[in-house]
């Protein structure tokens, strides 16, 4: 599978992967638990110097895996920049610009409303550096800037709970692809065995990748994706999916998405560790409707009742495609480089159909090097579909 991988500046960056296998993830996953750093502290132990953050004054942490060094200093990813101007009210965009234009005055900003609160109480999400022996501290990774409540739920053992969980519910499956990103880890599970004839949805369809005919392989496989945001980006969720087998073309239900949200009791200060006892019962918990959702998203019946929805829409003709793209793309707040791509791919495809232009969104967003974008465009799929058939 292709794979590519994401290297930030320095050796304590988080790595990222797009269409990665699972070995590769897992891989990834494990280096970022063995370097991270989950602390509860007050704003007085934070400030920001020369636009990063400034960790002094927490006491190390001692436990049977070590003795753990909190101060320290951590560089922002563009994820822990939008919490940081969250929790202090700082237009995003003004934070971007003066980390871009005037770190200085970055700075004085972020350390001003600081001590505005001086006992307001945070979560930060970190990863260590990697550190020599004898060496100084080396500079990390500041992940995220969360509240003191965020119930922590690593992306490594979610995965391995809703793998359980899907072994449980005694479904043959196939993880077809993995993505990863600051925000979110995706994983894509699919099920061969469940799979139907469509040919109403896929009649006069071809991939606009190798030019196959959806007449000559009218399939659909059921399937769905696990996902995850260990910063804030999102719960814990699985999402049905199905997936056209003449194209790869995914189609995401976000309508029915069964997810955990992220949010608990108050942490005390300090580096945060739960105990093996509540981690056990949380993730059996994930492990439990984990099962359930794949045993209801891989029924047959499921299926078949999602796919009279689609096609009751999909085979309404498009009488001016540029038109009516034009409005689906505006009422969907779809950016134009990506509107004109989905109007190359509806050509493309040839099935001049609302059904297209939901063909033409899905495999849009194979395209996207942008794991997040090519997620959230997959899931406007439906909506875009609603929106091409009332437009005609």
């Amino acid at each position: 599978m292709t794979q590519q991988y994401a290297e930030r500046a320095t050796a304590a960056a988080p790595r990222g992967a797009r269409n990665a296998d699972l070995r590769d993830l897992v891989t990834i996953l494990e280096d970022h638990r063995n370097r991270k750093l989950d602390v509860v502290t007050s704003a007085s132990a934070l400030s920001f110097r020369d636009g990063n953050i400034q960790v002094e004054g927490i006491e190390r942490q001692i436990t049977e895996d070590g003795v753990t060094d909190v101060d320290g200093t951590y560089r922002p990813t563009a994820v822990a920049d939008e919490g940081i101007a969250d929790k202090l009210k700082i237009p995003v965009a003004y934070l971007r610009r003066m980390r871009a234009e005037n770190v200085r005055l970055l700075d004085e900003n972020v350390n001003a409303w600081l001590r505005q609160e001086p006992d307001r109480r945070f979560m930060l999400r970190a990863l260590r550096g990697d550190t020599a022996p004898g060496a100084a501290p080396a500079e990390g990774v500041a992940r995220a800037l969360m509240s003191d409540s965020y119930k922590v739920m690593d992306n490594l053992d979610i995965l391995l709970a809703a793998l359980d969980g899907v072994q449980k519910s005694g479904h043959p499956t196939n993880v077809t692809g993995c993505d990863l990103t600051d925000r979110r880890m995706y994983v894509r599970v699919q099920s061969e065995a469940v799979a139907l004839m469509a040919p109403e949805l896929l009649s006069g369809y071809r991939s606009p990748f190798d030019g196959r005919s959806g007449d000559e392989l009218p399939i659909v496989s059921a399937g769905f994706v696990i996902t995850n945001s260990e910063v804030g980006a999102g719960a814990w969720s699985v999402t049905p999916r199905v997936v056209m087998q003449v194209c790869t073309n995914g189609l995401t239900m976000p309508m029915d998405v069964m997810r955990a949200v992220h949010i608990g009791a108050k942490h005390d200060e300090g580096v945060v560790s739960w105990s093996e006892e509540t981690e056990r019962k949380e993730l059996a918990v994930i492990t439990s409707k984990t099962a359930d959702a794949v045993r209801t998203f891989l029924s047959r019946e499921y299926v078949e009742a999602k796919l009279r929805e689609i096609q009751a829409a999909a085979g309404k003709p498009v009488a001016e495609p540029t038109k009516t793209i034009e409005h689906v793309t505006k009422t969907l707040k779809i950016s134009n480089e990506t509107k004109e791509t989905i109007l190359a791919h509806f050509i493309r495809g040839g099935q001049i159909t609302a059904g297209g232009v939901m063909q033409a969104v899905t495999s849009t967003a194979q395209t996207l090097t942008d794991a997040d974008q090519a997620a959230a465009l997959e899931a406007l799929a439906l909506p875009a579909l609603a929106a091409a058939a009332a437009h005609g």
